[in-house]
């Protein structure tokens, strides 16, 4: 019998090695991607996994699209979203379109206007100090030039407050003198690049305080507008901001929202979200909104814990592995106190100490 399944075994292997010699060729149009795999067992088994993180996605993006229309039929959701004009806000109410928030007045443009053409001048020269065999700085600033002299001669019509104007003229004027000096003496020097920043500093700080002021008025109207149509509502509504890592302390739309928000609403219904560039769509907002929403369900229901979420999940054991890594390698462990979950903390550095935190400070 044993012998008789060693003969079926060996003509089964014999039968299987003919087929393979005999296997019809592929025609040559194929040549270029047929190829014999080999994929291990391990390979399958690890993609097999991973695909469930993959799908994991797919199925979170469809249930948002749920969880968010959930969320707006019940809360108001407020965007306060950055923009080159000082800011976007829309209301989001139950059962309404969407509510546009009038834009900051145009002064507040021309005043931070005012104060980039001055920095960008730096920007313009910063490669080419110093350098008198490149002047390739030189057309830039002759065409920048025409554009500052035409500020200059129409600044009288823009609707801009009277005493105001003089300091934004003073800024203008000054900057037309640097440039026809570099232009003139085919060459940017350190120096004159110095004493240009230094005259313009008092006034670049005048124009910088204006322009809050207008900001922070308008979007203060605003919302005291809004918190008085929504009456007891606004209890129970949802803010947003984004902020980029520069814009992140001091934050001015996160800051003005947050004086109509109790201080525990810091974290839980008072959101800042952080982006990697300036401006982000309403969609994406909403979008991250939602999921830091629906994700703290998920956190209760698992952990027990309805703010868990809002952090790392690792974070905490990642905490105690550093210590024991920092500890076998003899180096100091560097990391801040550990913050409970749902901590109404400003979203930004708190911890005072010394050094000036204003342009004010600097004087």
């Amino acid at each position: 019998m044993r012998r008789h399944c060693l003969v079926v075994t060996a003509l089964l292997l014999s039968t299987a090695v003919t087929q393979a010699q005999t296997a019809p060729a592929l025609p040559d149009y194929m040549a270029p991607i047929a190829g014999r795999t080999s994929t291990s067992a391990a390979d399958i088994a690890t993609a097999n996994t991973l695909a469930l993180n993959t799908g994991m996605f797919e199925l979170y993006g469809n249930a948002g699209k749920i969880f968010q229309k959930n969320i707006l039929s019940k809360h108001p959701v407020v965007l306060g979203m950055f923009s080159g004009a000082g800011g976007r806000f829309t209301l989001f109410r139950p059962d309404q379109p969407p509510l546009e928030a009038p834009s900051v007045p145009i002064v507040y443009q021309l005043l931070k206007s005012t104060g980039h053409s001055t920095m960008a001048l730096a920007e313009v020269v910063g490669p080419y100090l110093d350098n008198p065999a490149d002047t390739s700085w030189k057309a830039p600033m002759q065409a920048y030039r025409a554009r500052m002299q035409s500020a200059i001669e129409t600044l009288d019509a823009t609707p801009m407050q009277a005493d105001w104007r003089p300091t934004v003229r003073s800024i203008l004027t000054a900057n037309l003198a640097f440039m026809d000096d570099c232009i003139t003496k085919n060459v940017v020097s350190f120096a004159s690049l110095e004493a240009f920043s230094k005259k313009q500093a008092p006034d670049l700080a005048k124009v910088v305080s204006w322009a809050a002021q207008t900001q922070v008025a308008h979007w203060m109207d605003v919302l005291s507008g809004w918190k008085t149509m929504l009456g007891a509502d606004w209890d129970k509504t949802y803010a947003a901001s984004n902020t980029i890592y520069v814009a992140r302390q001091n934050n001015v739309l996160f800051s003005v929202l947050a004086q109509f928000f109790p201080p525990e609403a810091i974290n839980d219904r008072l959101l800042l979200i952080e982006t990697i560039s300036f401006t982000t769509t309403q969609t994406d907002m909403l979008e991250s909104l939602t999921r830091i929403i629906a994700d703290r369900s998920v956190g209760s229901l698992f952990f027990g814990n309805y703010h868990l979420m809002d952090y790392e999940l690792m974070g905490g054991d990642a905490r105690l592995a550093i210590a024991a890594e920092t500890a076998k390698r003899g180096i100091k462990t560097n990391l801040p106190p550990a913050v409970p979950f749902g901590s109404h903390q400003w979203p930004a550095l708190v911890t005072p100490g010394p050094g000036p935190a204003s342009i004010a400070d600097l004087k």
